[in-house]
């Protein structure tokens, strides 16, 4: 996969592994890439003392128009929504100047020990409304 990294966003052409026999990229593939996006988002948070375990509990995407492979597309992440014991955020696909698709991920915080829902630690609250339009 040919692509430059931002904080947020990725720039990549669609590799052919990628694209069905039709020639258009598997809806699975947006949420693959959308998911590592997301992950060299989140790399950048701060330090936190009994971080809670993150764990997707909805994952979609809306496809507005099909990439094809080799198109050059960008998938930039945003924090979307932000509850208190989770996190939305909406990672959009464009093309050129045009929208493809936007995935939506929502995270939802659990204790490490049992497994049970917590509160978004104050400090992660705060670096995440950072990136809130």
């Amino acid at each position: 996969m040919n692509s430059t990294t931002r904080s947020n966003s990725v720039q990549m052409h669609v590799p052919f592994r990628d694209v069905d026999m039709n020639g258009r990229m598997f809806l699975g593939s947006y949420i693959s890439h959308a998911e590592s996006v997301l992950a060299n988002f989140w790399s950048l948070r701060p330090d936190v003392a009994d971080e809670p375990v993150y764990v997707a509990s909805k994952a979609t995407c809306i496809l507005h128009r099909p990439l094809h492979y080799d198109e050059k597309v960008v998938f930039t992440a945003s924090v979307d929504k932000i509850g208190m014991r989770s996190v939305g955020f909406m990672i959009s696909v464009d093309m050129g100047g045009e929208r493809a698709a936007e995935v939506e991920i929502i995270w939802r915080a659990l204790s490490p020990e049992d497994r049970t829902p917590v509160a978004l630690p104050e400090v992660t609250r705060d670096w995440l409304y950072s990136f809130v339009n």
